[in-house]
């Protein structure tokens, strides 16, 4: 793969400056059609596709159909082989037979079943694990200065195996308790600890929001992470020899000899009180084989120059997903195609609506970077990759605008902004919607922590503001209720096959929808300051300056 060095990539833009100039001057202010973003949504969504998973034929095909569009409007290329930045991943297999979790030692050992009673993932660095150790109980296996709290507070965790309940202290906001509760921080703190290995117990209160029986419908799926220089896989704990998630039972086992009994445990989780670590007095072994293959998917990377001779070496970057989930496992399913009509071929439909009305009008004094990456579904996996590998400075980024799954099924008269809250941005939304007649709401469910959950957070996490729309739950048409239509999409098509083409698809919405997004876009690129967070936002004093 021939890469692009930098100073090649800043050549090319500056070569096609003067002819982009020229066609600005001569064309009028492009409008949003909506017929445009039909026929892009009706492509991506399209059967022969067949849900376009990472690394199959069918995302390689509407990968190839985007930067073809980027072609066509007169977009720079900026992967790093044309339009194309291609990731490389290592694909891991559990072998499902191979698995051993075993408590204590000796006459009282205590071999669990699998999967009744724990599951595991493939390792994506190793092909062979075996771990055997002390184990330590770190509640939730949290630290979080911000909140005066430290679940490893004097216990001694080096060479040992700790054990953690999922989830986090209530009272901790839900944005930043997402984050600092994530499976990825507290493996951090673990590792950061001198920690060999991680158990996480499944609790009655997580139950409830999803059943360990569901959890097992993923049981088969492969672990998937991107490969850095040295062909490592990126994120992974190399210290740690071993990990299981335990079924409520099993984990009674586990704190059989304890201080405390894990119902004791539970009651202080469920009643959000104070919860100390201890040692477990026994001992813990972890074993399972993997198998591994290595898979390449490419992210599709544009960009559009701006005019002014100081700013246009700063980016706004528009990001959506092109990737989705491929085929349905249910073989007994006639229809096993997973589409992905609204999650994503309709954010990547609205973002190539927006290059091309950017590209045929007024050029905007920033440059915009349009970045359609991969791996979304596998854990924001593509977005991952190009914030750690750019293609353009990240310190030229100074605003992510993210596109993921509009649902355009109805007339919305407003939209929800999540990281509106933390930066300026949430103003530039505000009176970009206001312009078009369309209200910004409050999330109306801040228990989900949206704002962590699709690619934009990576962009966070370096630092760059960043803001990702979704369609509010009011409806311009009278009798329609906004959150029911969301909510019954939810319910009854999201990651399903019926999220396709046979949906009643409100192609007004969609261009209400760009309309909105170029709004944004245009003004951050416009404007004299650059997007700054707010003095307050935990994801600003973490990652970002403040003002």
């Amino acid at each position: 793969m021939k890469l692009i060095k930098q100073f090649s990539l800043t050549a090319l833009v500056a070569s096609f400056v003067t002819v982009l100039a020229a066609c600005s001057e001569s064309t009028d202010t492009a409008s949003v059609e909506k017929s445009r973003i039909q026929a892009h949504l009706e492509f991506l969504a399209d059967d022969q596709l067949q849900g376009r998973d990472t690394g199959s034929r069918g995302h390689e095909i509407a990968a190839n159909y985007v930067a073809a569009e980027f072609k066509k409007i007169g977009l720079i290329p900026a992967g790093t082989d044309g339009y194309m930045q291609r990731v490389p991943f290592r694909r891991a297999y559990l072998d499902q037979t191979s698995t051993v979790v075993k408590i204590g030692s000796g006459a009282k050992t205590i071999e669990l079943k699998y999967p009744q009673d724990y599951m595991m993932g493939a390792s994506t660095s190793t092909t062979e694990s075996s771990v055997k150790a002390e184990v330590v109980f770190v509640g939730y296996g949290l630290v979080a200065e911000d909140y005066n709290y430290d679940d490893y507070a004097g216990l001694d965790v080096e060479g040992k195996i700790v054990v953690a309940l999922t989830g986090r202290p209530k009272a901790w906001p839900s944005e930043e308790g997402a984050h600092l509760g994530s499976g990825k921080v507290k493996s951090e703190n673990a590792a950061k600890h001198g920690a060999i290995g991680f158990v996480t117990l499944h609790t009655p209160k997580r139950e409830k929001v999803r059943s360990y029986t569901t959890s097992l419908n993923y049981l088969n799926a492969p672990s998937l992470r991107w490969l850095d220089k040295d062909d490592a896989p990126f994120g992974v704990q190399k210290q740690f020899k071993g990990g299981a998630y335990l079924n409520i039972d099993a984990g009674k086992k586990l704190f059989a000899n304890a201080p405390t009994q894990l119902e004791d445990i539970f009651t202080l989780d469920n009643e959000d009180k104070e919860i100390k670590g201890f040692p477990l007095n026994t001992s813990i072994e972890i074993a399972s084989k993997s198998s591994h293959e290595k898979i390449s998917s490419p992210n599709v990377v544009a960009i559009l120059p701006g005019s002014d001779p100081v700013l246009k070496d700063e980016y706004v970057v528009f990001t959506a997903h092109l990737d989705h989930i491929g085929l349905a496992k249910d073989v007994t399913t006639k229809d096993r195609i997973n589409n992905g009509a609204m999650d994503n071929a309709s954010g990547v439909a609205v973002l190539l609506e927006t290059a091309r009305v950017l590209a045929n009008s007024e050029r905007p004094r920033r440059s915009i970077l349009f970045t359609v990456v991969t791996a979304e579904e596998k854990g924001l996996l593509g977005a991952s990759y190009f914030a750690n590998n750019p293609t353009v400075p990240l310190s030229s980024m100074v605003a992510n605008v993210n596109l993921d799954m509009p649902v355009l099924l109805y007339d919305f008269a407003d939209v929800i902004a999540f990281g509106a809250n933390h930066s300026s941005l949430g103003a530039v939304v505000e009176k970009a919607a206001g312009e078009l007649g369309i209200g910004l709401s409050p999330d109306p469910m801040p228990e989900q922590a949206i704002f962590t959950r699709s690619d934009h957070y990576n962009f966070v996490k370096k630092g760059v503001p960043a803001v990702f729309l979704m369609t509010g739950f009011t409806s311009k048409t009278e009798g329609e209720d906004g959150g029911k239509v969301w909510g019954e999409f939810f319910a009854k098509h999201y990651h399903k096959p019926s999220d396709s083409l046979d949906l009643p698809i409100n192609y007004d919405a969609a261009k209400v929808f760009a309309d909105v997004n170029i709004r944004i876009g245009l003004t951050i690129a416009n404007q004299d300051e650059r997007p700054y967070w707010l003095e307050d936002s935990f994801f600003g004093k973490t990652f970002g300056q403040t003002k």
